[in-house]
């Protein structure tokens, strides 16, 4: 069933500025018409929840474009550079570390350690980043890297993969298991860790499926946070999400359109490594899966946990309540240090508790 819905965020009267306030042309009562097609035209009035925090409510209430004009890659990656760098600014305020380029493997890095150095009972560990960024940009081998170094207090690897659409599937998933094969002549695998979020997240499912197809020990946890598993079709959250929540241009279901083709070029959209949906998840690590209900990717990230269930494995998944993809990104959000302490604490205790 295909359905057509608008969603109206109402930002309550008390905490929106008069300018901000709905026009008279702009629907104020739900609307619901299922047409002869099965299509469900929708309208839904959402108010600003109160069930999160101020500085969430004011976050959600920002304004965004809904403008579907595509930018060129270069200017994605430019500002994608540009948001990286205000973002690790704020996160490095709250979680002082220290950043060097290295190379391991061929393949470029980021060395993310916390100020101070790695407390000598840690040296024996270390956590790998996939970040995330469409698999066109870099929008989180900082971003994502720093808070969990500091909060581990463990060195972390954000590994700088080839990116599309210069380098699509698999190069991505070839640079990180090298990566991760490199550092297996200097960790035991259970002292590590491969976490990610959006195409990070995608790509830590589809590294850990490498990995066991290779026939390599598969590493101690891994972290898969507000990603997917199957890239032969779109979740239902995507007809209803953008990556900024209610607002901004969707990609439907409907519109039949592949989501993320620069990454998935010519490849079958159901190989178990780029889908891992339908590899053989028996078997894999101890698994922490992190959403939120406004999440674009809040389909695939649900859909990945139960299939991890179905194959015995241990996975926990969290949902957080009424933000969007990526929101952890706004270092000042109580719920972004709430969900950052989770990631941090999931990943420290499993790799700690395998010594």
């Amino acid at each position: 069933m295909r359905i057509a819905i608008s969603i109206l965020l109402l930002a309550l009267t008390a905490c929106a500025p008069s300018s901000r306030r709905p026009g008279p042309s702009i629907p104020q009562t739900d609307f619901t018409f299922m047409d002869s097609l099965g299509v469900a035209h929708i309208t839904r009035v959402v108010p600003l929840p109160q069930t999160i925090s101020p500085e969430a409510q004011e976050y959600l209430a920002r304004s965004v474009t809904n403008s579907s004009t595509a930018a060129t890659v270069a200017e994605r990656r430019a500002l994608t550079d540009a948001a990286q760098a205000r973002d690790s600014a704020a996160n490095r305020a709250l979680y002082p570390v220290d950043v060097a380029s290295s190379v391991i493997a061929g393949v470029p890095v980021r060395i993310v350690t916390p100020a101070g150095g790695v407390p000598a009972a840690k040296t024996n560990r270390v956590l790998i980043n996939l970040h995330g960024g469409g698999f066109t940009t870099d929008s989180g081998s900082l971003t994502e890297s720093i808070p969990i170094a500091h909060l581990t207090q463990t060195k972390v690897v954000a590994v700088l993969y080839r990116l599309a659409p210069e380098h699509p599937f698999p190069a991505a998933v070839d640079d990180s298991v090298a990566v991760y094969k490199e550092l297996l002549h200097s960790y035991k695998p259970m002292q590590i860790a491969i976490y990610g979020a959006s195409a990070g997240g995608i790509l830590t499912a589809e590294v850990a499926v490498k990995i066991k197809q290779l026939g390599l020990p598969l590493p101690g946890a891994l972290g898969i946070f507000t990603a997917t598993g199957d890239f032969s079709t779109l979740g239902d959250s995507q007809a209803i999400y953008s990556v900024s929540g209610l607002g901004g241009p969707v990609t439907a279901p409907s519109q039949n359109v592949q989501w993320l083709a620069d990454y998935v070029g010519s490849a079958n959209r159901k190989d178990p490594v780029l889908s891992p949906l339908y590899a053989d998840l028996h078997g894999m690590p101890p698994t922490l899966f992190l959403t939120s209900t406004r999440d674009m990717m809040l389909s695939g990230t649900t859909i990945l946990h139960r299939a991890f269930l179905q194959a015995g494995d241990d996975a926990q998944l969290v949902v957080f309540e009424a933000l969007n993809h990526g929101f952890w990104y706004e270092a000042n959000l109580p719920e972004s240090r709430e969900a950052d302490q989770l990631i941090a604490r999931f990943l420290d205790d499993h790799i700690a508790a395998s010594r």
